[in-house]
Parts: C-alpha cells; sequence; structure tokens
C-alpha cells in the first residue's frame, strides 16, 4: 500500500515572554513526531487538550513551519513556497464550522471560492460542481442561496466538508470536526465522512479528544503527550490491549454509567511524568 503522508521528527517550539526585563523561555509545543499514514487509512490521533495536537496538524497544512523535521506527502516533502500546489493534495475540516465560513457570501459562493483561487474551469463548469458536491454530502439545492447565519451546525459543517473536496484532495486533516455539533448531528457527520472516505478514496488524520468517536473511524490510533507521541497501533491493539501508562489511563477516564467506578486524575499522572 502507497504511503500517503508521512512525519519525520516533527518538532515546533515557541518563545513564550516572561516579563519585560527577563529573557524568553522557549517551549516545546510537538517534540520529534514521527508518523506514517498510508493511502486510505484513517489514522485517530488522541490526547488531551494542550497536547499538541491541533499545532501538529498546522505544520501538516503548512500554517506552521516546523522548527525540526519535514512532512512529506505521496513521498515528497512539502514546499510550503508553494501553497496552491499543496491545497491541491491536503485540506482540512476545522472544529467549528462557523468561525471557518465567511457570514456575508451566499453558500454557493464559499464552495465554489477555492475553484476560482485555482482557476479551475468556466463560470458554467464551477455552477455544476458546486452543486454537485452539494449534493454529494447531503446539502439541498435550496440551501446554496443562504448564508452561514441561516444554516444549522450540521449543515454549516456539510459546507466546510464540501469546500474541502471541490479541489479533490487525497488527504484531510479534521481537526476535532464534530466537537462544536449535538450527538445526534454527530453520528450524521461522521457517517458521511465514512461514506466520503470510500467514494472518493480518500485518506484521513482524525484528530480528537473523544475516544468513541476515534474507535469508532480509525483503522490505526496515536496517542499523544506532552507533545509526545507515546504509542501507536492498531485500533484493537490501543483500545484493547494498550502498553503505554498513559494510554491505559486515558482509556480508563472514559465516563462509565457505573456510579462506583471513580476516574483516574489524568493531570496528576502528567505532573507525576513531567517530575
Amino acid at each position: 500500500m502507497a504511503l500517503a503522508l508521512e512525519l519525520c521528527d516533527l518538532t515546533r517550539h515557541f518563545d513564550i515572554s516572561q516579563g519585560l526585563w527577563k529573557e524568553k523561555r522557549q517551549f516545546t509545543a510537538v517534540n520529534g513526531v514521527s508518523l506514517r499514514i498510508q493511502a486510505g487509512e484513517v489514522l485517530g490521533l488522541v490526547g488531551e487538550s494542550g497536547c499538541g495536537k491541533s499545532t501538529l496538524s498546522k505544520m501538516i497544512l503548512g500554517l506552521l513551519q516546523p522548527s525540526e523535521g519535514n512532512v512529506l506527502i505521496h513521498g515528497k516533502e512539502i514546499d510550503l513556497s508553494k501553497r496552491m500546489a499543496l491545497a491541491r493534495m491536503i485540506q482540512p475540516v476545522f472544529q467549528d464550522p462557523y468561525s471557518s465560513l465567511n457570514p456575508r457570501k451566499r453558500i454557493k459562493d464559499i464552495i465554489r471560492l477555492p475553484l476560482l483561487l485555482h482557476k479551475i474551469g468556466t463560470k458554467s463548469d464551477q455552477k455544476r460542481q458546486v452543486v454537485d458536491i452539494a449534493r454529494k454530502v447531503g446539502l439541498p439545492d435550496r440551501l446554496l442561496e443562504m448564508f452561514p447565519g441561516q444554516l444549522s451546525g450540521g449543515q454549516r459543517q456539510r459546507v466546510a466538508i464540501a469546500r474541502a473536496l471541490i479541489l479533490h484532495p487525497r488527504i484531510l486533516i479534521c481537526d476535532e470536526p464534530t466537537s462544536a455539533l449535538d450527538v445526534s448531528v454527530q453520528a450524521q457527520i461522521l457517517n458521511l465522512l465514512m461514506q466520503l472516505k470510500q467514494e472518493f478514496g480518500l485518506t484521513y488524520l482524525f484528530i480528537s479528544h473523544n475516544l468513541a468517536v476515534v474507535e469508532y473511524l480509525s483503522d490505526r490510533v496515536a496517542v499523544m503527550n506532552q507533545g509526545c507521541i507515546v504509542e501507536q497501533g492498531t485500533r484493537e491493539q490501543i483500545f484493547e490491549h494498550p502498553q503505554h501508562p498513559y494510554t491505559q489511563t486515558l482509556l480508563a477516564s472514559i465516563l462509565t454509567p457505573d456510579p462506583d467506578l471513580s476516574l483516574p486524575d489524568l493531570e496528576s499522572f502528567a505532573w507525576s511524568k513531567a517530575g
């Protein structure tokens, strides 16, 4: 199976100000992350908030320059100076669909914008492609004339997915794409993502702190803690036979209907490892 995405010792440092007269302190958000994702695979990336998941996704998308390491797509290192070419290969689906959509533009214009920027097709071709991709993600034609504020959260996320797919990329970076939605709508969006994966032959990096969602979607799972990948394996290996203490603690923290079971303290675990 061909390799779609490879991260090689990816690291990102940030300089943190400590006050007017003090030197800046260096904070490492991502520390030597290496991952390989096969074409057509779903890799779930899990970890608690603040562990570096979103920083990692921004480096993959070319929105942040790595301090060290590199990103390879289909065996070739990404060139951040060629943004247009990169956008055709890999696209994001963000957590909050409303904040990523222009509230002053109609839905049809939001979905069409990538085609305009890349100068793909005539106006009539673009209109046809917009209608086609909107239908594939479950958006009725009548919604194309509306504005984002007139749509529900689930409908807005469908718009974001349609916009991401209009250029026919092979890889999607899904950064908490359902966490801002109601539970019933989450299921619809997850099923849609799986359907689109089969139809378009997509590869997903699915970033989430929702372990149930990751278990449902993923072929393989990587566990991230304090900027590092502490464990990775197949879905069955991670969820049924976790090896790393952090993974075990993370899985044990899943809410259970049994009131007699106490939850482990993830924060205490993190501090004990840091010490």
